[in-house]
C-alpha cells in the first residue's frame, strides 16, 4: 500500500477538533461523542501523515520473498562449496595415510582391516540386479476436486519411508535415494514437498534404487501397508508410482564418517 500526503484532509479535521472543543450556547446539548469524534479525526489525520512522511512515497511493506530465495541459494552454494572442500581433504588424508602405510607396519594393518569392511559400511559402489522406484506428485490442476486438499496431491515423508523400510524388510543389499547412497541409519526428512536427505534439498520424482532380488523386493513392497495405501493414493489422486526391474548401480557413501556416538559391547 502507497501512502501520499493529504494537507486538505488534515486541514479539515484539525477543524473539526477546534469546532468540537470551543464552548456553545448554555440551550445546545453537547452530546458525548461530539468531542470524541474530532479528537478520534484528529489522531487518524496524525496517524496518516505521519505515515505519509515515512513512506516517502514508497510502499512500507515490501515483499521479501525475493531476498529470502536469493539467500536461500546463497546458503545452498556456501554449503556445496564446503562439501566440496570436505571431500577434497577427506582425500588428501586418505592419500598420506596411504603413504605412511608403505613404511609404518600398524597402519598398514588397520588400513587392511578398514578396507575388508568398506563394502558393507556402504562406502564401496555396487552394481547388481535390482529395482527402482519413482515416487511423483500428482499433476497440477486448475481447481481442486470436492473433499481433496493440496496436501492429498503430494509425496509424503512417510511415503518414501514406507518405501524405503520395505526395501530394506525384502533384503535389499544397497540402497540409493536421488543418487544418494543411503544406509540403514540415513534419516529421510521431508520439508512441504521437498526431500530433505544428508542435509541436501530434492524434488520430486524420487527415485529409490535397492540392490537385491527383484522378486522379493517387489513382494515386499506389495506386503507394505504403507506402500499400499500410497498406492491407493494414486489411484485416486493420479500420484505417481512406478517399479522397474534391471541392472542397477548404487554409489558409494560420501557424507561424513565422524563418530557421534558409541556404545561399549559387554
Amino acid at each position: 500500500m502507497e501512502y501520499t500526503s493529504g494537507a486538505a484532509s488534515w486541514q479539515k479535521a484539525l477543524r473539526r477538533l477546534v469546532a468540537g472543543l470551543l464552548p456553545r450556547r448554555p440551550w445546545q446539548r453537547r452530546p458525548g461523542w461530539s468531542i470524541g469524534v474530532p479528537l478520534i479525526a484528529a489522531a487518524a489525520g496524525l496517524l496518516f501523515t505521519t505515515t505519509a512522511t515515512t513512506a516517502g512515497g514508497t510502499a512500507l511493506r515490501e515483499d521479501r520473498r525475493p531476498q529470502l530465495t536469493e539467500l536461500i541459494e546463497d546458503r545452498r552454494a556456501q554449503v556445496a562449496a564446503n562439501e566440496e572442500r570436505a571431500a577434497r581433504l577427506r582425500r588428501e588424508v586418505e592419500s598420506r595415510t596411504t603413504d605412511l602405510a608403505d613404511s609404518d607396519g600398524p597402519i598398514r594393518e588397520q588400513q587392511e582391516r578398514s578396507a575388508a569392511s568398506l563394502g558393507a559400511a556402504g562406502f564401496t559402489a555396487l552394481t547388481g540386479p535390482g529395482l527402482t522406484v519413482e515416487l511423483n506428485d500428482a499433476p497440477q490442476v486448475g481447481s481442486l476436486p470436492e473433499g481433496v486438499e493440496n496436501d492429498d496431491l503430494v509425496v509424503h515423508q512417510g511415503d518414501v519411508q514406507a518405501v524405503v523400510n520395505a526395501l530394506w524388510a525384502g533384503g535389499a543389499e544397497a540402497m540409493s535415494i536421488m543418487d544418494v547412497r543411503v544406509l540403514t541409519t540415513s534419516a529421510v526428512r521431508c520439508v512441504g514437498n521437498t526431500l530433505l536427505l544428508h542435509g541436501r534439498v530434492y524434488s520430486p520424482p524420487f527415485k529409490i534404487v535397492a540392490i537385491g532380488d527383484p522378486a522379493a523386493l517387489r513382494q515386499a513392497l506389495a506386503a507394505s501397508e504403507g506402500v499400499r495405501w500410497f498406492r491407493d493414493a494414486v489411484d485416486n489422486y493420479q500420484l505417481g508410482y512406478s517399479e522397474k526391474i534391471s541392472t542397477v548401480t548404487v554409489p558409494a557413501f560420501e557424507d561424513s564418517t565422524t563418530l557421534r556416538s558409541a556404545t561399549v559391547l559387554k
